[in-house]
């Protein structure tokens, strides 16, 4: 059983940069996907980046350009770098685990963290 700790949230001026963190434990067999999620206060948790066991990534339009997925020589650390951060990017950001694929819904994942907080302001 894959289990996932999201570490690396916090405060940060609008313009500033974070990078989060999701350390994966356990034994998985073929292929998965790690992505990243976010929900703001009142809002549905939404797809932000994922990257396939292959290497291939996918990212919501809105973080394009400013949001980079990438992940450890040893596959065991999955990172979200954020740069151009924005008060809208304010969330608890989630890391899921899924051996269907890689994509933006959140039914393709089985397995969650407990989620960092991110916030953006000045």
């Amino acid at each position: 059983q894959v289990q996932l700790v999201e570490s690396g949230g916090g405060l940060v001026q609008p313009g500033g940069s974070l990078r989060l963190s999701c350390a994966a434990s356990g034994s998985n067999s073929g292929h998965y996907g790690i992505g990243w999620f976010r929900q703001a206060p009142g809002k549905e948790r939404e797809g932000v980046s994922c990257v396939f066991s292959t290497g291939g990534t996918i990212y919501a339009n809105s973080v394009k350009g400013r949001f980079t997925i990438s992940r450890d020589n040893a596959k065991t650390t999955v990172y979200l770098q954020m740069t151009g951060l924005k008060p809208e990017d304010t969330a608890v950001y989630y890391c899921a685990f899924s051996t269907t694929g890689c994509g933006l819904n959140r039914s393709l994942y089985d397995i969650w963290g407990q989620g960092t907080q991110v916030t953006i302001s000045s």
